[in-house]
């Protein structure tokens, strides 16, 4: 018998669980919780009302508190946080690796913080605080210094003794790095290549020296780009002088794409991807009140447009009708484009050599589905109010937004990138103003020309 997709079983598990709860056989609903992985409780706990996370919560065995908190969304682990005492908050950073440790840590207390750091050994200590000295969103902060180094003037049947005395190997580790005396990247060492080849060989001889190191300096999102690209299981981290700091595994780039992918459908709601989708009520309010803020000074952006035609309205009050069709067009027409120039913008495809023949294409299809439409619709109006410059004036007017879309969608993502400005987070919301007005402004405009 097949196994169930992922997510039927974690269905499964949240039924099961939210089942003894209402039970009240916390003994069943311990077993659920101690027999999952910690990712799975994180989502467990994600998917929970904040009443019944506290429940589970606290089922959790205190070795798999760090893990866990990994796991969940910014909102949420710092909920579980501020429930959890000082012995817990210290007891959860114990047995973490550099980099997850790094990421812990400065959602903490300041106090907590420093007594984990206080509390390891210099070695470590230093390593940690080669991460922190990084950006979170850079290849520095998303390493780990748990790397295998050897020279490459060493015989493989050296790096298998060598390799056969470390009690145990970094996870997810498919390579080993070659440095030279000082520590700087020269290439690495698949190793398949060290089991499969002659172990009187030297490591120069047989090493991969096309493969570069990443800098430290590097983005998350570039980081996850060269990883897709390569097919890399892990990669070397270097300095500005091209020395090792560390390395980067798989694992932690799968996170980069998930947020980069949360981070840009939840920007377009104006929404953070670390929402808490149970968070209290008040807060909720807050954080969504901003932007239907934004979103109501638009709408009376686009109901002053249309109020400088009531007169025409008035007179003609199939324009009323009509007149949401073509803004409507326009609207979704533009959003097609912006979802398109975004994820371009994302995958580093659209820059200034190609943006002007973006542009030009999706005029040329505005131009098309403009025509194609504003045959249809205007066809339709004529059948419908039995006027033909009805018909028209809102074929025109079709193409006009139409053509106004594709220019807004393409156009408006490209200058708030260039100003720095998130595309995901306010194109949305501009693109929609420009169809609107620009729609209404076409269809009434010339309908007061034209009619009147």
């Amino acid at each position: 018998m097949a196994e169930p997709a992922p997510d039927s079983q974690a269905d499964d598990h949240l039924e099961a669980l939210a089942e003894a709860l209402r039970a009240g056989t916390l003994k069943q609903a311990r077993g659920i919780v101690s027999a999952l992985h910690p990712a799975e409780i994180a989502h467990l706990l994600e998917s929970l009302p904040p009443s019944q996370r506290r429940i589970v919560w606290e089922m959790v065995d205190q070795d798999d508190h760090g893990e866990v908190l990994l796991h969940v969304g910014d909102e949420v682990r710092a909920g579980l946080i501020d429930a959890m005492d000082h012995e817990a908050l210290l007891s959860a950073t114990e047995g973490l690796d550099v980099d997850d440790l790094a990421d812990l840590l400065q959602d903490l207390p300041d106090a907590v913080a420093r007594q984990a750091l206080a509390g390891m050994d210099q070695q470590y200590r230093q390593r940690l605080e080669a991460v922190l000295s990084y950006a979170e969103d850079t290849a520095g902060g998303l390493m780990n210094t748990d790397t295998v180094t050897v020279r490459a003037n060493v015989s493989l049947d050296v790096v298998l003794r060598y390799l056969r005395m470390k009690s145990d190997l970094p996870e997810l580790i498919d390579s080993l790095i070659v440095v030279n005396r000082y520590d700087r990247y020269l290439g690495i060492l698949p190793l398949s290549t060290v089991v499969t080849r002659d172990p009187a060989m030297t490591v120069a001889e047989v090493m991969n020296y096309s493969v570069e190191g990443i800098s430290a300096q590097t983005s998350a999102a570039h980081v996850a780009k060269i990883f897709e690209d390569r097919d890399l299981v892990s990669a070397p981290v270097v300095d500005e002088q091209g020395k090792l700091v560390g390395r980067i595994t798989i694992d932690d780039v799968v996170d980069v794409i998930r947020e980069e992918a949360e981070h840009s459908v939840m920007s377009m709601a104006g929404l953070t991807e670390e929402e808490d989708i149970f968070a209290p009520i008040i807060p909720s309010v807050r954080r969504r009140a901003l932007w239907l803020g934004v979103n109501l000074i638009t709408a009376f952006l686009a109901a002053s447009v249309v109020g400088q035609f009531q007169g025409t309205i008035e007179k003609v009050v199939a324009l009323a009708v009509l007149m949401p069709i073509v803004a409507s067009m326009g609207g979704i027409a533009g959003n097609q484009i912006l979802a398109l120039v975004i994820r371009g913008l994302a995958q580093g495809q659209i820059s200034k050599r190609n943006a002007r023949f973006l542009a030009a294409k999706e005029l040329a299809v505005g131009a098309c589905n403009g025509v194609i439409f504003a045959l249809l619709v205007g066809a339709v109006a004529v059948a419908w109010f039995r006027d033909w410059r009805i018909g028209a004036l809102i074929a025109t007017a079709m193409i006009i937004n139409l053509l106004c879309a594709a220019m807004a969608g393409v156009g408006i993502p490209l200058l708030l990138r260039r100003f720095g400005i998130d595309p995901a987070l306010a194109a949305p919301v501009v693109v929609t103003t420009v169809t609107d007005v620009m729609g209404f402004f076409a269809f009434l405009g010339l309908a007061t020309l034209v009619l009147l």
